[in-house]
């Protein structure tokens, strides 16, 4: 069963689209927080899969600030199915992942419309969506730690990305 925001408008055009794909995001409080960000940067449509927590969820609205009940979204079960429906349909699939075969973000030449994948916050992404993935990014780390939490990792590549919207 596929459920879909009830209450979304679609906004930019399909060439400069922007969609965002999270798999396996545990704790609702980041999905809400992806929610308000992509609601900053212009995002055209949020994909929950896997045991990504969806709205209605309280945590999920503290966060959000209401954002998930105009950012478009959809509830998707398995992630590489839909990914191979998106990359079908023009979409260039992009990983955000940490990594030896990974470029740079600002280096990245993004190719819209695009799909950004997101991992489990501590898992991060499974090797199957790594596979179907065109590119795989990542954020450059300057200090002792060499990760963001998934929340703040996708507003700073949501942020890149929307810069590099013509």
């Amino acid at each position: 069963m596929i459920k879909k925001c009830p209450k979304c408008l679609t906004g930019s055009t399909k060439s400069q689209e922007i969609y965002i794909v999270l798999q396996n995001i545990r704790s609702l409080f980041n999905v809400g927080s992806i929610f308000r960000s992509a609601d900053v940067f212009k995002i055209d449509k949020i994909f929950l899969c896997g045991y990504t927590g969806y709205p209605p969820r309280d945590q999920i609205s503290k966060t959000a600030l209401g954002a998930q009940d105009w950012i478009p979204w959809e509830k998707a079960r398995q992630t590489p199915t839909l990914l191979k429906k998106l990359k079908k349909q023009g979409f260039q699939i992009v990983a955000l992942e940490t990594g030896k075969k990974t470029k740079p973000l600002p280096k990245f030449k993004p190719k819209f419309p695009i799909a950004l994948v997101l991992g489990n916050e501590v898992k991060g992404l499974t090797k199957n969506v790594l596979d179907i993935a065109d590119e795989i990014v990542e954020i450059p780390m300057h200090g002792k730690k060499d990760s963001l939490n998934v929340s703040n990792a996708a507003s700073v590549a949501m942020y890149d990305l929307n810069l590099k919207r013509k």
